[in-house]
C-alpha cells in the first residue's frame, strides 16, 4: 500500500510531504490577474440614423400611476446630441424629463408643442399611439 504521508500543520490544515498524493490542485494563483474582466469605459457612442427617418412623438400612462409622459423615439445623433434636445425640450414645455438609451422623455401631454419645435429644427415627426 502506497500512501502519503501528511502532516498536520500550526493551522490545522493538512498538506502532503511529499506532493505525490495526485489530488493537488491550484486553489489561487496571482499569475492570471483578476479573475472577473474590469467594466470597460463607456465611450461616447452615436445613434445612427436607422428605420424610416421619422421621429415618433408617443404619449405613454402605462406604467406610471396614470400620469402622462410624453415620449420621443427615433432621434439621430450622438448621446450628447440628444442630451442637449433634450434639455431644450424640457425647457421649451416647461416641465421635467429624462433621457434614456436615446428616447426624450417628457413629463406631461406636449405632442403639440413638440412636434412643432422639433419640425421647426428640420426632424420629420409623426404622431403615434393615443
Amino acid at each position: 500500500m502506497n500512501k502519503s504521508r501528511t502532516q498536520a500543520t500550526s493551522r490545522g490544515s493538512r498538506h502532503t510531504r511529499d506532493g505525490a498524493d495526485g489530488n493537488s490542485r491550484l486553489v489561487y494563483s496571482t499569475d492570471g490577474g483578476r479573475i472577473k474582466p474590469g467594466k470597460t469605459p463607456k465611450t461616447e457612442s452615436s445613434t445612427v440614423k436607422s428605420g424610416d427617418g421619422y421621429v415618433r412623438i408617443r404619449r405613454e400612462t402605462s406604467g406610471r400611476r396614470g400620469g402622462a409622459v410624453t415620449t420621443i423615439h427615433g432621434l439621430y445623433g450622438s448621446d450628447a446630441d440628444i442630451k442637449k434636445l433634450g434639455k431644450d425640450l424640457k425647457k421649451r414645455c416647461g416641465s421635467g424629463g429624462t433621457v434614456k438609451n436615446g428616447i426624450i422623455e417628457i413629463q406631461g401631454d406636449h405632442r403639440e408643442t413638440l412636434a412643432t419645435v422639433l419640425t421647426e429644427r428640420g426632424y420629420s415627426v409623426k404622431m403615434a399611439g393615443g
